[in-house]
């Protein structure tokens, strides 16, 4: 199946609340995979998510089909290196490529000089590390939390990165991503 046609953009804080009813549906599946309701992307409190929309070394993508907003990635930049967080795609459309179309999307956006992109998910969330590894993550480490374990990825930048990798991925592609 293909993936929807989106378009992809940074958030604005204008859609701040759609971004926060976006995580709040999508990560519900993420919260009975763990059995634990306080995930921090359904605690986040909306003048908490317009705080990091407007934090300097965050850039928060958005995918939007036609005018809904359908995902989002956080990117949080810091010195050679950027961590992704809160893949996030709509329940009624996750395995259809967005996620995919997301993680793709970040590094036209990443400083020029940015050497490496981490990010974590649960170490129980197996599409998720499926699509990562799928598209040159590496696991280094897991890291725990409270409750939760935390798988750790990173993906080493050189040339021809943002070139359009296989797009063929939806099989691949998991849906949200707690961090």
């Amino acid at each position: 199946m293909s993936a929807p046609d989106v378009t992809i953009q940074v958030v604005t804080d204008d859609e701040a609340g759609e971004l926060l009813t976006l995580r709040r549906a999508a990560f519900v599946t993420e919260a009975q995979i763990y059995g634990d309701p306080n995930i921090p992307p359904l605690t986040q409190t909306l003048g908490e998510l317009r705080a990091d929309l407007a934090a300097h070394g965050v850039i928060t993508l958005g995918a939007r089909s036609g005018h809904r907003l359908v995902g989002s990635v956080r990117v949080v930049l810091e010195d050679k290196k950027a961590t992704l967080g809160r893949l996030a795609v709509a329940p009624d459309l996750q395995g259809k490529g967005i996620g995919t179309q997301l993680l793709l999307a970040v590094v036209p956006h990443l400083p020029d000089d940015t050497e490496e992109i981490w990010v974590f998910t649960g170490q129980d969330s197996v599409q998720n590390l499926a699509m990562y590894t799928k598209h040159g993550y590496e696991h280094q480490y897991d890291r725990t939390a409270g409750d939760l374990t935390y798988a750790y990825l990173r993906r080493i930048l050189g040339d021809g990165d943002g070139d359009g990798e296989d797009e063929d991925d939806a099989a691949a592609d998991g849906g949200n991503d707690p961090a």
